[in-house]
């Protein structure tokens, strides 16, 4: 209902408005907090755990959606929660987790809580962009959406995959232009081939979503990166969105 009275609208005053739909991905959560500890501060200690029976104690202990990836984590690594609100370092890890140790969290602490995004900048997730509620999803936004967003994007199969799947949605139907949605490292590195898999068949975009891959790729580096990746984007005549999270936090909270 929504898309139908956005194309009536457009059509009354004579002009075209896009419908841009993201899929999801594998977007990397914390999924379960296991605690009596209201707020958490630099220094403190506190532990993922792979399973959320392996909880114990009165300390805070979480888990995450994709526990395999975080059994990759060793010692010294870092990770960040809720887009760097809460940053850690890994100071041992079992069979049953990892401790963590935070670095990062404002003077009167913060709170962990579910839903919240958790990046590991040291892992290369060896996850499928497409989930199953992604395909799911595809069923309707094959018939619905003017532009396809892609969210975790990272290596020229996961194009194929994606062109794949809409080609036996769509069959012989015009096809839907795609927005790369580029948010780790390791998508910055391959995007000439992103480009070049995707763009010979798809119209393409690309959107630098620089929530995620700032944690990604490092703060003090995310201005050097989207630098390159509006360069490559402009060499390769395809548009591109720089958009998302500008500032806010040095605004809102004083620290970038």
């Amino acid at each position: 209902k929504m898309i139908a009275n956005v194309r009536t609208a457009a059509r009354t005053v004579g002009r075209r408005c896009p419908v841009v739909m993201d899929l999801g991905g594998p977007k990397v959560r914390v999924e379960t907090v296991s605690t009596t500890v209201k707020r958490i501060f630099r220094g403190d200690i506190f532990r993922l755990a792979f399973r959320e029976s392996d909880c114990g104690g009165e300390g805070l202990c979480f888990t995450i959606n994709f526990p395999e990836a975080a059994r990759k984590l060793s010692a010294g690594a870092p990770v960040y929660i809720n887009d760097g609100k809460i940053g850690a370092r890994v100071v041992s890890s079992d069979a049953r987790g990892v401790d963590l140790q935070v670095t990062v969290a404002r003077e009167k602490g913060e709170k962990l809580k579910p839903e919240k995004g958790f990046n590991m900048p040291s892992v290369e997730l060896d996850i499928s962009p497409l989930t199953p509620k992604d395909l799911a999803d595809l069923d309707f936004v094959a018939e619905q959406a003017d532009v396809i967003g892609y969210s975790f994007v990272q290596r020229p199969a996961d194009i194929d995959l994606l062109v794949d799947e809409l080609a036996r949605r769509r069959g012989g139907r015009e096809r839907q232009p795609l927005l790369l949605k580029i948010e780790t490292a390791l998508a910055v590195r391959n995007l000439p081939r992103l480009l070049i898999a995707a763009g010979g068949r798809h119209p393409i975009g690309v959107m630098i979503a620089r929530g995620d891959l700032a944690m990604e790729v490092g703060p003090e580096r995310l201005s050097e990166v989207q630098e390159e990746i509006l360069w490559l984007c402009e060499a390769a005549h395809v548009p591109a969105v720089w958009a998302t999270q500008v500032l806010e936090s040095l605004i809102k909270n004083g620290a970038p």
